[in-house]
């Protein structure tokens, strides 16, 4: 086996890990992660990024709501770099993708997107709760 994902559900889950533990080469990888974020935070982030993008600017600029994921995360702390397009005449962002976030990470992003967007009076206009976002 090359790869495997096992989501712990229960005590055979645990069982299956502790066996590949076991039995597992030298040299073997295993990664633990929490639980990703769960849809209702992805959509209230989008939300709150077409707000910001659509009201505020950066070093007297628009950006897209793509653009802004990149800068909120790169403020969270997530590495982020940039690389030379291949024709030399901009930068690709290269980094963590929202989509790699656990929930309590997507509750810090969504939090900082709120905190920034009170600083810079931004009106998000879905004001609907993730339960999950407060919960987590």
């Amino acid at each position: 086996m090359s790869r495997a994902t096992v989501v712990l559900t229960g005590a055979a889950a645990r069982d299956r890990v502790c066996r590949w533990a076991r039995t597992a080469p030298s040299g073997t990888r295993v990664e633990f992660k929490e639980i990703k974020r769960t849809l209702p935070q992805n959509d209230r982030m989008w939300a709150m990024l077409t707000d910001v993008s659509k009201q505020a600017t950066h070093m007297g600029r628009r950006y897209t709501p793509d653009e802004w994921k990149v800068l909120f995360l790169h403020a969270l702390g997530k590495e982020m770099t940039f690389l030379p397009a291949l024709d030399g005449t901009t930068f690709v962002p290269y980094g963590q993708h929202s989509s790699d976030l656990g929930k309590s990470e997507m509750t810090a992003l969504i939090e900082l997107i709120f905190a920034w967007g009170a600083e810079h009076e931004i009106t998000f206009h879905d004001r609907a709760e993730v339960p999950e976002a407060r919960a987590a």
